[in-house]
């Protein structure tokens, strides 16, 4: 009879008390990623450019996001803008110099709680050969599987601020900002273990 009682007091336990959640290791999904990049130009308008083809891994750890981290790179060739002209502008010499920065990368160096749902990642973000450490603002969106690919998934929002000339591409600040507002979603799948 005791033996049943700790069996049950055992059982109890482990549907009130389920095992940690173990951290997920998601891919980045390209297609549903969008990294855009806007800023003042003279004060007229706010131009933006989409960065594409996002390519990256995340490590979430919903019971310890101090355990979570991020990496990705952005191509450089291939931005979008509102003209092929200006994508070309920007790709040139002139400012990202793509043909010898072909890419943009960020690595967090820390993850930590920012509040119900919120995290605060800084890392190192290298732009243009330079490399810088960078804040984001993060928001959970959604954590759990899939609707249609049946596995793990996870999806973020995330914001901060840059200044450009940090990374050596400063051209004409302040009349165009030096000032870029940066703004993420990404949506990122894992193996079904």
């Amino acid at each position: 009879m005791h033996a049943r009682r700790l069996a049950a007091a055992i059982a109890t336990a482990a549907v009130a008390f389920p095992a940690a959640a173990a951290p997920t290791t998601y891919t980045i999904d390209p297609s549903h990623t969008d990294v855009l990049v806007s800023w003042s130009h003279f004060g007229f308008s706010n131009p933006t450019i989409r960065f594409g083809d996002v390519e990256g891994t995340l490590t979430y750890d919903p019971q310890d996001p101090t355990a979570s981290s991020v990496e990705v790179t952005l191509p450089l060739s291939g931005l979008q803008t509102q003209s092929d002209e200006f994508n070309e502008h920007l790709e040139s010499g002139k400012w990202l110099d793509a043909g010898s920065y072909p890419e943009a990368t960020f690595k967090s160096t820390s993850v930590a709680p920012a509040g119900e749902g919120r995290l605060e990642v800084t890392g190192d973000l290298t732009v243009h050969g330079q490399t810088r450490p960078v804040t984001l603002d993060v928001t959970i969106n959604e954590v759990g599987e899939h609707p249609m690919r049946k596995v793990p998934a996870a999806g973020f929002a995330a914001t901060t601020t840059l200044k450009r000339s940090d990374f050596g591409v400063g051209n004409y600040a302040p009349a165009v900002s030096d000032e870029v507002e940066v703004e993420i979603t990404v949506e990122a799948t894992a193996d079904k273990k």
